[in-house]
């Protein structure tokens, strides 16, 4: 029972971090106030010659930048939500229970209106066109709202990120740490190959999840787990790429203490798994995804330090094989996040 007892905890503590997003977020101004509070102590204590006007005109500056890193989180999450919820989902939900219903009561009373007592007709109509209804409406409604949905959520979700970041947490390291060991060009190529190598890794392993899945027994729970885990890495990524930490060393954090990355992602996973169809469960994703952002870059992770579950191994080779040629890149040793420099 003792070996367990880490185990129950970091999981626990996983998932009421991330239950408690929703509170993270309603505090968002409370949060970027303690933040100027802290950056104010500091400032007074380094600073104790400058004149009171300067002074008051620092204060108005951190209060009208805190002001506008509340603003731009709220603006970017209620964007979100109206182009995924209120357009997207909306949308297909009035087509299929208003619109094509509609449709479809229409065409029985046209055919019983000119023909008569034309019931059998109108079914066999209907029979092939409401189908045809349903594919024309996926294909040039649904499709290509999907795939223009993709870039300006990803690009939303970098907004929020960093502006969260920013303001509870300061500077991101990455780039200004990179600058003191290597040139801008060396630092653009390293980031753009741990971008495509994160990407390309983060789609087997999601494939990865729909093998596992079929396993006899414990495949759904498998499933789930690996999907919690992806999850956990979506929603942690962000703040790691801002302290400068590689796609290695994210990754053997995470399978280190697996429990807690597992309890925050379940709810996410739970709550999208539920969803008919995979179109809604994305726009799911879509809508909830920003409060886990912020939520992971809250979170203070207890760390359980358990045997590490290499879930990922078999796809950091297949995405090493696939980019370079070359074997597993070597694991950095892992360290909490929340005690790094900076955070």
């Amino acid at each position: 029972m003792s070996e367990l007892r880490p185990i129950i905890l970091g999981f626990g503590h996983g998932l009421k971090d991330s239950l408690l997003g929703t509170i993270v977020l309603l505090r968002v101004n409370s949060i970027l106030e303690e933040r100027q509070t802290e950056d104010q102590f500091k400032t007074d204590a380094q600073s104790s010659r400058r004149t009171r006007q300067r002074g008051r005109q620092n204060e108005l500056d951190k209060k009208t930048d805190r002001s506008t890193g509340a603003k731009d989180i709220y603006s970017k999450m209620l964007q979100c939500c109206m182009l995924n919820g209120g357009i997207f989902w909306m949308s297909i939900f009035l087509f299929e229970n208003y619109i094509l219903p509609g449709l479809q009561f229409f065409t029985h009373f046209v055919f019983n209106t000119l023909v008569g007592n034309a019931h059998h007709q109108g079914l066999w109509l209907w029979r092939w066109m409401g189908p045809l209804l349903s594919y024309l409406f996926s294909a040039l409604w649904v499709l290509p709202l999907f795939w223009l949905s993709k870039p300006l959520n990803s690009l939303w979700y970098q907004e929020i990120a960093d502006s969260a970041y920013r303001n509870t947490r300061g500077r991101p390291l990455g780039f200004l740490a990179s600058l003191k060991k290597e040139s801008v060009s060396s630092h653009i190529s390293k980031t753009v190959a741990d971008f495509f190598f994160s990407f390309l890794l983060q789609v087997l392993f999601l494939v990865q999840a729909m093998v596992v899945g079929f396993l006899p027994i414990v495949g759904p729970v498998v499933s789930l787990a690996h999907m919690c885990l992806l999850y956990s890495l979506y929603s942690f990524e962000y703040k790691w790429v801002n302290m400068g930490w590689p796609a290695p060393k994210r990754l053997t954090y995470m399978e280190c203490n697996w429990p807690y990355f597992v309890g925050f992602g379940l709810p996410l996973a739970v709550l999208t798994s539920l969803a008919p169809s995979t179109i809604i469960s994305g726009c799911v994703f879509a809508i909830l995804f920003p409060i886990f952002i912020i939520s992971g870059n809250q979170a203070k992770v207890v760390e359980t330090n358990q045997v590490p579950v290499r879930l990922f191994y078999v796809v950091v080779r297949l995405t090493n094989k696939i980019l370079m040629g070359k074997s597993v890149p070597s694991r950095t040793q892992s360290t909490s996040p929340d005690s790094t420099v900076g955070t």
